[in-house]
């Protein structure tokens, strides 16, 4: 009886054993698939959103925004489908848009209650205002009318920012580096920033020191009394912030990170990074997500090495896991902090998200 008992406590434990290690190995694989750090965590949410290429394709998924009911419109370059709109659980609920063979910025604006959409076409060299189901109501071409511009091909728009006052500004991030002011009527206003000076030449230096690839720009609101427009350098790796006539106010630096464009939730802001470092746009994929707070300073980088600080300066950003992320090119958040990454060059993949822990 004592040697049946003894055996049986044995097997128990054994199995008890067991079953706390596999439970501790599946946390361990779970956390694994937990990025960000600090408040600023992720869980990642395999297959979202993913459909049969065959019939609804995407090519480059370039920039995603919610609307007020909940929608998430994903905007990219394949023109079977340039929209896609998913609800929150991945399905897909609509597409539209077959003329935007460069389909790659998407701003949502509130008119008085109404929701619209401006989309930046760089192949078109044009930028669109339009209804959610796809009506365009307002078309900016080329700004010829601007001494910086002699020809269409030079101007190629890659992000919007509206106006408290429903003034709309233009980043020419694969063009000639300026940013344009307009009325919401569509008037040029202004002509700001610009490249960097070459060598040899006369002209005076831009304010901020001029941009390689201004790729984005946001309305900053954050101050209801004082908005700014924050630009992306992709290229310089920073920011850099305008008053809403065009002068420069502050640089922040962010090494390592060609960012793409700056999202606003709450007094945070977040962007994705499409390559880390400065390795080759093919063959390195090394991108992720970075988060900053109302002080400038990065606080969690889901999908990168958590960020360091000495001597109050930041060090390099760079990618941890490569098997999340490819070339994040947007970030979106949703009402409960959940958060959508369209990618470019990445395989025709679709969006990925991440659900807050």
């Amino acid at each position: 009886m004592t040697n049946t008992m003894n055996r049986r406590t044995f097997v128990g434990v054994g199995i008890a054993s067991g079953i706390s290690l596999a439970a501790s190995a599946r946390a361990r694989r779970d956390d694994d698939q937990v990025l960000g750090h600090g408040q600023h965590r992720f869980r990642v949410v395999k297959g979202w959103g993913v459909q049969d290429p065959g019939k609804v394709p995407v090519r480059d998924c370039h920039e995603m925004v919610q609307v007020r009911d909940g929608r998430l419109f994903l905007f990219g370059n394949h023109t079977k489908n340039n929209v896609i709109i998913y609800n929150r659980d991945g399905k897909v609920l609509d597409t539209w848009g077959t003329e935007f063979p460069g389909g790659h910025g998407c701003t949502l604006v509130d008119e008085n209650g109404e929701e619209f959409l401006y989309l930046t076409d760089p192949e078109r060299h044009q930028v669109f205002k339009t209804t959610l189901d796809g009506r365009v109501i307002l078309t900016l071409d080329a700004p010829l009318e601007a001494d910086e511009y002699s020809e269409a091909g030079r101007y190629k728009p890659t992000e919007t920012a509206i106006a408290p006052n429903g003034d709309i500004y233009v980043a020419d991030g694969y063009g000639s580096q300026y940013l344009l002011h307009y009325s919401p009527e569509g008037a040029l206003k202004g002509v700001y920033a610009g490249p960097p000076v070459e060598q040899g030449r006369l002209e005076a230096t831009p304010p901020g020191g001029g941009f390689n690839n201004m790729h984005g720009v946001v309305m900053d609101v954050r101050d209801p009394g004082k908005p700014s427009l924050l630009l992306t350098a992709r290229a310089q790796n920073r920011f850099k912030r305008f008053s809403l006539a065009g002068e420069h106010i502050e640089t922040v630096a962010l090494p390592g990170a060609w960012i793409c464009r700056p999202v606003f939730f709450g007094r945070n802001l977040a962007f994705a990074v499409i390559i880390s470092g400065l390795e080759s746009w093919q063959s390195n994929r090394s991108g992720f997500v970075a988060i900053l707070d109302e002080h400038n300073k990065v606080v969690s980088c889901p999908g990168g090495h958590e960020p360091k600080y000495a001597d109050d300066e930041l060090q390099a950003l760079s990618q941890s896991r490569p098997d999340v992320f490819m070339h994040p090119h947007d970030v979106c958040f949703d009402d409960d902090g959940n958060l959508y990454v369209p990618q470019w060059n990445s395989a025709q993949t679709y969006p990925v998200k991440l659900e807050r822990v």
